[in-house]
């Protein structure tokens, strides 16, 4: 460690150099460290190998299958995340204490909210507040919010993470939705004991284990015609008239007409956080506070 602490030293770097081996190392592969820094694979590609010849050493070896780390890249990692740790620290500290209503936010979202409901809101949002400007990111993954790949998430979740903040802004039933040429061919169901007289959607993969999809494998397996690993994919094949979706409220599409509440699945709850040292910014507290007040009056999630 000492060794490779030495010839860093040694080596003309900057932190442009660490973001850069971090990437890599963190992604495997040149082609989404580059997507992940916004750069050209060749401008990563060159970047690394002066770095690595600055050093003197090989930080990865290169194979087919992408970047793995060296015994040397290894201790490089070790180094370079206490020191990305320490940027970030003093990034979050010094936002802290920004109190301007203006500047950019890193909004990250599941596909539901991104597709069928942030659009209207952040459009909103921008007559109100036109010198903040919100960067959607739609992905149902955590990102890491301490070294601000986003700064606020609004996830569904029982339990949020415990080094976030934030508050519960709503909880979000599930119901029985089809489209409307399938209703006139089959009729409307209006409980869970009409169900074995029509054709179901039902999940497959890890999105079977749901409470709404265990409970279909329980009681109405022989009525599944359809299955899916994904809630948006459901929704679109209901809208196909394939069959029954069984879908938190969020995923509704206007094709699809809901028939009753699907009370087996329980209630989805929808939070929305933020790292600890940004909840004080300005500009963050605004956006939390309006998606907050839109997303708790809107009717279509009751």
């Amino acid at each position: 460690m000492k060794t490779i602490f030495a010839k860093m030293k040694r080596t003309i770097m900057n932190w442009n150099d660490l973001k850069l081996f971090l990437a890599v190392a963190e992604n495997g592969t040149l082609k989404e460290a580059a997507r992940q820094l916004g750069v050209s694979n060749t401008t990563v590609f060159r970047h690394l190998n002066a770095f690595e010849e600055g050093i003197g050493s090989l930080l990865f070896d290169r194979s087919k299958g992408g970047y793995e780390l060296t015994e040397t890249g290894g201790e490089m990692l070790v180094l370079a995340q206490g020191i990305s740790n320490s940027f970030d620290d003093i990034d979050r500290h010094i936002m802290g204490k920004n109190i301007q209503p203006k500047g950019s936010v890193k909004l990250t979202a599941p596909g539901s909210f991104a597709y069928g409901f942030l659009p209207q809101y952040l459009a909103n949002f921008k007559q109100l507040y036109p010198d903040i400007d919100i960067e959607l990111l739609v992905t149902n993954q955590e990102l890491n919010m301490s070294n601000r790949n986003a700064d606020i998430a609004l996830r569904v979740s029982q339990s949020p993470p415990e080094h976030l903040v934030g508050r519960q802004i709503r909880s979000i039933e599930w119901g029985v939705y089809a489209g409307t040429d399938y209703l006139e061919k089959f009729g409307r169901p209006t409980n869970v004991n009409s169900l074995e007289r029509h054709k179901l959607i039902g999940a497959s993969g890890t999105l079977r284990s749901k409470p709404a999809f265990s409970w279909l494998e329980k009681n109405h397996s022989k009525e599944i015609t359809q299955r899916c690993d994904d809630l948006i994919a459901m929704s679109c094949l209901a809208s196909e008239n394939l069959g029954l979706a069984f879908l938190p409220n969020d995923l509704q599409r206007p094709e699809l007409q809901r028939c009753f509440t699907f009370e087996p699945a329980g209630l989805n709850s929808l939070w929305i956080l933020t790292h600890p040292d940004l909840r004080k910014v300005e500009r963050i507290k605004i956006v939390m506070r309006f998606l907050t007040k839109v997303i708790s009056a809107d009717e279509r999630l009751a």
